[in-house]
């Protein structure tokens, strides 16, 4: 495998969730990075009292760019790690034929993926918030509570809200449903190997959505895998036991 891992945040989040990811892989003697998104590298405190006014018209496009320009930097093509929207921009890394494999974790969806019920509902205050196609909004911490970490105890709810929660660009939600510049070529034969991670209990992307994904995949030669996390929620990267999941990872990066 590539000595070199590049972990990519989704929604809401910052690179900071990915740190005990990079200090477990460290230790192991891996080089990790972890970039921020296009407008969200400041501490988040910054994040949360001041967004950069840009950030509404964040894309998927942006964000994919930024990424591949990162990428054509580094010494090898690294193994590409993401969760959610993370996991989406770590696949078309994948189709643009960048990285040695890539984990795509409870990814969002890509063009023509259907969500189910209750990942409709974790988006809907997305979707009626006034002009929310162009502007960058903030999770209430009920929300995060009911959908996002619906795996943890109140007081850890709270606790990792306050800690990580930043505002986000409501503009790609709509391309991701829409499927506006959020396709991947899912009949791609010489793509790298890919391994889609599903959580049981995930009410942001279902472990359906996830399996929608796998079986169009199936059109392809291309190595995938599908291994899904009983009993765990979206916030499985940094739940009470995140090292299982992170071991997983390792391991099976470890055969490409």
């Amino acid at each position: 495998m590539s000595a070199t891992l590049l972990f990519i945040h989704g929604a809401w989040l910052t690179p900071a969730i990915w740190q005990p990811w990079q200090r477990r892989y460290e230790a192991l003697g891996y080089t990790t990075l972890a970039p921020a998104w296009p407008l969200l590298d400041r501490p988040i405190a910054q994040l949360r009292d001041a967004p950069d006014s840009e950030l509404g018209q964040l894309t998927l496009g942006r964000i994919l760019d930024h990424y591949a320009t990162i990428i054509a930097t580094l010494p090898e093509p690294p193994i590409l790690i993401g969760h959610s929207y993370g996991g989406l921009i770590a696949q078309m890394l994948l189709d643009r034929g960048l990285g040695k494999a890539a984990v795509s974790i409870a990814p969002a969806p890509a063009a023509g993926i259907w969500p189910g019920l209750k990942a409709f509902r974790s988006a809907l205050p997305v979707f009626l918030a006034w002009r929310g196609w162009s502007r960058a909004l903030t999770m209430s911490q009920e929300s995060f509570a009911r959908h996002f970490a619906n795996g943890l105890d109140e007081y850890a709810q709270r606790k990792v809200y306050e800690e990580h929660l930043v505002p986000t660009p409501g503009r790609i939600y709509y391309q991701s449903v829409l499927g506006i510049n959020s396709s991947i070529n899912w009949r791609k034969s010489d793509r790298a190997p890919l391994l889609l991670i599903a959580a049981q209990n995930d009410r942001i992307v279902e472990p359906g959505m996830v399996k929608q994904q796998f079986e169009r995949y199936r059109a392809a030669s291309a190595h995938t895998e599908l291994h899904s996390f009983p009993e765990r929620g979206h916030w499985l990267i940094a739940d009470q036991r995140w090292e299982e999941v992170a071991d997983a990872v390792l391991a099976w990066a470890k055969l490409q």
